[in-house]
């Protein structure tokens, strides 16, 4: 029941609570990208949502324009805002628009859907989400093959009690700043399958 309707209650009520109550943070964090980075402020980019089906996520832009990967583009205000997740705000939007949930796994590139294993491909059972058992478990530190297969486990057991749990831990890695990037990468490497 709770996956149902009330998740969905939830997701709406405590999206519009944050973004109201994170507005003037957001706005500061709007204007030191734009004096950091310049324009465009967002960032945004197709993910693959609830069924595969394709959305567009919003963030805080952290990276440079121009040429060279991410880790050339890369500035020290990017690694902080990341770090900070300062860089999601934007996505209570998505969840707003019922493109995300709060909690769940989090959206990844549509590109990368026809890598998934059958188990892997559970995640896209449910609405992807801003916080996820993978997340809590320590962010992009965590390797590809556990963080899909934590999807995998979130997705055979939603309860408001899991997510509470995911979102309390989620919090506090944020407050430690842990787990922002990948082990040797300045992000997340590139799932492969």
């Amino acid at each position: 029941m709770y996956e149902r309707w009330g998740k969905r209650a939830l997701d709406v009520a405590g999206a519009a609570l944050i973004l109201l109550l994170a507005a003037p943070l957001l706005l500061a964090a709007m204007l030191m990208v734009r004096l950091a980075l310049g324009s465009p402020v967002l960032f945004t980019q197709p993910r693959a949502g609830r069924g595969g089906h394709s959305f567009v996520l919003v963030k805080l832009r952290s990276l440079r324009d121009g040429p060279g990967d991410d880790a050339a583009r890369m500035t020290r205000f990017g690694r902080w805002l990341r770090a900070s997740a300062l860089d999601e705000l934007p996505q209570l939007l998505n969840v707003l628009r019922g493109e995300m949930s709060l909690v769940g796994p989090r959206p990844l590139l549509p590109s990368y859907t026809h890598r998934y294993t059958p188990r892997q491909a559970l995640r896209l059972r449910v609405r992807p989400g801003l916080a996820g058992l993978a997340q809590a478990a320590g962010r992009n530190a965590v390797p590809w093959e556990d963080r899909l297969e934590l999807d995998a486990r979130y997705v055979e057991q939603v309860t408001l009690r899991g997510d509470l749990l995911i979102m309390l831990r989620c919090a506090w890695l944020l407050l430690r700043r842990r787990g922002a990037t990948a082990p040797g990468h300045a992000t997340m490497p590139e799932f492969r399958g």
